[in-house]
């Protein structure tokens, strides 16, 4: 009697259902006294109550680091003994759409706060330093960058490797290994080269982020956004590796999948970004 795909999971038998059951994991404890751990650290360094005043800060930084190798790498063991069943991987898609979703919201967020002092700027009008700063966007004095110069040159790059990440899971889908590792090399090459452009943008950036509104929703909005294309970046070198030890057929590479979904998520807030910070309101 043929068995049912979707009831198959770890051991010749199954489970006889097509969920997973995992086992006890110390993760979920640790992440949280981790994240407990970099909260209060964060807060004790701003208020300085502690000497040195970033080391209870970094603890809770390398635990959340530990926490987030460790976990994954666990999930990724699972998917490697077929514990991740199809209705198990729909789960998984969910989850990570309904993740995705929320980075979305994360971002509105700092457009909100960009539109409101863009198309109302005056509501911001105040003195200071005996300037009156206000009534006109982007305000008196803030020199703007040039859309067309390093601006345009990032989206170029992410754009292309939007391009390069795509090309690679189509590879893969056709069996090739080798233009899958091209294209994630591709990709990751011009992630980090986007990294040292925008890096390069803010040290010479003619306004900084306690100006005034316009310098910190500029360094915040588009600071985050680097925040994640940097992990975006060693997102896809993961996948680069698990490629390398032959962990991705074509039928089995949700890892890839999900890596490629934030990319284009990255690449979508940057075309907002670009449109509205750099273009429009610029």
């Amino acid at each position: 009697m043929t068995v049912d795909p979707r009831l198959e999971a770890a051991g010749p038998e199954g489970p006889g259902h097509p969920y997973q059951l995992v086992a006890p994991s110390p993760w979920p404890i640790r992440g949280a006294f981790s994240a407990l751990l970099l909260a209060s650290g964060l807060i004790l360094w701003i208020y300085d109550l502690i000497w040195p005043p970033w080391i209870v800060f970094a603890l809770g930084a390398l635990g959340v680091a530990a926490t987030m190798i460790g976990w994954w790498r666990d999930v990724i063991i699972e998917a490697e003994n077929h514990e991740h069943t199809p209705v198990v991987q729909i789960s998984l898609r969910y989850g990570m759409l309904l993740f995705i979703c929320s980075e979305v919201m994360f971002f509105v967020a700092w457009f909100w706060a960009f539109f409101n002092s863009a198309l109302f700027p005056a509501d911001e009008i105040q003195v200071v330093r005996d300037q009156v700063i206000g009534g006109v966007w982007p305000p008196q004095g803030i020199q703007t960058e040039d859309p067309w110069g390093l601006p345009l040159l990032m989206t170029v790059i992410l754009l292309s490797s939007a391009g390069a990440v795509t090309w690679a899971h189509g590879r893969l889908l056709k069996g090739d290994r080798r233009g899958l590792k091209i294209g994630l090399a591709i990709t990751i090459a011009l992630g980090i080269i986007f990294t040292c452009v925008q890096a390069y943008e803010f040290l010479n950036a003619k306004f900084d982020y306690s100006q005034n509104i316009y310098g910190a929703v500029f360094f915040m909005a588009t600071g985050f956004h680097g925040a994640h294309v940097i992990i975006g970046t060693i997102f896809l070198s993961v996948c680069l590796l698990r490629a390398f030890l032959g962990q991705f057929t074509s039928s089995e590479h949700l890892g890839l999948i999900f890596a490629a979904w934030y990319w284009h998520f990255v690449d979508v807030v940057w075309l907002f970004l670009f449109t509205f910070v750099y273009v429009w309101f610029g």
